[in-house]
């Protein structure tokens, strides 16, 4: 397909596993494993079909509930099938930052995350040696924490010892090293 949209017939068994509200169930499904769909998630956030931006975001959204990441890699699983994608980086984007009631993020894709023990933030280091933070969104799924939200979180921390700690309520968010001035 030349318009981003993948067919109406996969469309329809997304549409009709993810109901007409919230999460559907995908870790209790085990379908076979039908193959690869051309589906990349860039590690900017876009979801290309065929290698077109797919342009709609509800359906982008209706993929997102939908995905899955088992120990072969991302897929898009209904109750009768698993279709293998790509992801490039992580497939989810935190792009807004609360800080009221405890840290929660909100997702490219509408999920709203509160850190806790079962949705951490983990501040990596990546091979530039900067920061790479990611919060887990459900299952082994997360998002990249954006780097203007990272930059807000850093602006609210304070520096303690030789780390970056944000701390929200009773809550303790360990953001990094502090690298000593040269």
């Amino acid at each position: 397909m030349t318009d981003g949209h993948p067919p109406s017939n996969a469309l329809s068994r997304i549409a009709e596993a993810a109901g007409p509200r919230g999460l559907p169930p995908v870790h209790l499904w085990n379908p076979p494993n039908c193959g690869t769909i051309d589906i990349v998630i860039r590690a900017d956030g876009t979801w290309l079909h065929e290698g077109a931006p797919i342009r709609r975001p509800e359906l982008v959204r209706l993929f997102s509930t939908v995905l899955r990441k088992d120990a072969d890699g991302y897929c898009l699983v209904t109750p009768v099938e698993k279709l293998s994608i790509k992801v490039e980086d992580l497939p989810f984007r935190a792009v807004a930052a609360q800080l009221e009631d405890g840290l929660t993020f909100t997702t490219d894709q509408e999920d709203r995350v509160t850190v806790d023990g079962e949705h951490p933030l983990v501040v990596d280091v990546d091979g530039a040696g900067q920061p790479a933070p990611r919060v887990r969104v459900r299952g082994d799924l997360w998002a990249r924490v954006t780097r203007a939200v990272f930059y807000e979180l850093v602006e609210a921390a304070e520096i303690e010892g030789d780390r970056l700690v944000l701390r929200v309520g009773d809550a303790a968010h360990d953001l990094g090293a502090v690298e000593a001035a040269p």
